[in-house]
């Protein structure tokens, strides 16, 4: 037993209890300190009022949270901590990816205890992955917002019904800065989806300015289809960073602002349209008028 084992202090998250009794007196004999938690809830009290060196959680958990859960929390809360995730399923390789961008490495039940060991000691000898910088889906965008636009600017370039109406960047892209600022905020808010949301006069604004520059309700709805996909594009290239346990949550939320806006737009879109179709009415109605004159 070297005096390195002896200080690391380990955090084992796991709701069943025989898991929890071995593993915690094997790593105990093995010179860890060792505290445990029954649930994701006991877990993020223990992060949230001690230090720990290791976390080792269980992946599938009863009741509300995970596994990433916990590992987002301890991210948080001390970067410098070595996150392993245990899983009793082996075919994960679907969602492994994903797990290992906040998770240092994922172990199959049963483990190796040997191994397990073998592993505290080398990963607390060479530190958590990279020391990832964990970001909510709101921080990411509002530091990556200007390529989010650039991204999406390309993509409209390639439709080709939108693209026909030739703008420059700053044209196409002139409601963008306020609708990331709005779209940010409700991130970091709790407002909930689906609720009334407030008014956006930049979307009224944009609605407008698209119908002045020839826009049909289509391309307003294209227009909205591909912030979409550039926002998600965006979240992916940056998904190393991001909360995974938030980022649903945050998806929907980006999902319900886009519709929001698209259809304060497309109301004073369709008001402008309106009011053209009007005011050409009353013009034939005044040649008419003059021609009978």
């Amino acid at each position: 037993m070297n005096k390195h084992d002896m200080i690391t202090r380990v955090l084992l998250v796991d709701d069943d209890s025989v898991v929890r009794t071995t593993l915690s007196s094997l790593l105990a004999v093995s010179g860890f300190q060792v505290t445990t938690a029954a649930s994701v809830n006991e877990a993020l009290k223990l992060i949230c009022s001690e230090t720990y060196d290791v976390l080792l959680s269980d992946l599938h958990m009863p009741g509300a949270g995970d596994g990433l859960t916990v590992i987002s929390a301890m991210r948080h809360a001390n970067p410098k901590a070595v996150t392993l995730l245990l899983s009793a399923y082996p075919q994960l390789a679907a969602a492994t990816q994903a797990i290992l961008l906040q998770a240092d490495e994922i172990l199959t039940k049963p483990i190796d205890m040997t191994a397990l060991i073998d592993l505290i000691r080398q990963r607390t000898a060479a530190g958590p992955g990279g020391n990832r910088e964990i970001l909510s889906v709101g921080e990411i965008l509002s530091r990556h917002s200007e390529t989010t636009m650039r991204l999406w600017f390309e993509y409209l370039e390639q439709e080709q019904t939108v693209s026909s109406i030739s703008m420059t960047y700053e044209q196409r892209c002139a409601h963008l800065p306020q609708f990331f600022h709005e779209l940010v905020s409700r991130l970091q808010s709790t407002q909930l989806v689906g609720g009334q949301q407030k008014v956006s006069s930049a979307a009224v604004l944009y609605g407008k300015k698209r119908h002045q520059q020839g826009y049909s309700a289509t391309m307003l709805v294209e227009d909205s289809r591909m912030l979409q996909a550039s926002i998600f594009q965006t979240l992916q290239d940056n998904l190393a960073n991001i909360d995974l346990s938030l980022m649903l949550t945050g998806i929907m939320v980006i999902a319900d602002e886009i519709d929001w806006q698209l259809s304060q737009a497309m109301t004073s879109f369709m008001e402008c349209s309106m009011g053209d179709a009007h005011l050409s009415e009353q013009k034939g109605a005044n040649q008419q008028l003059q021609a009978t004159r």
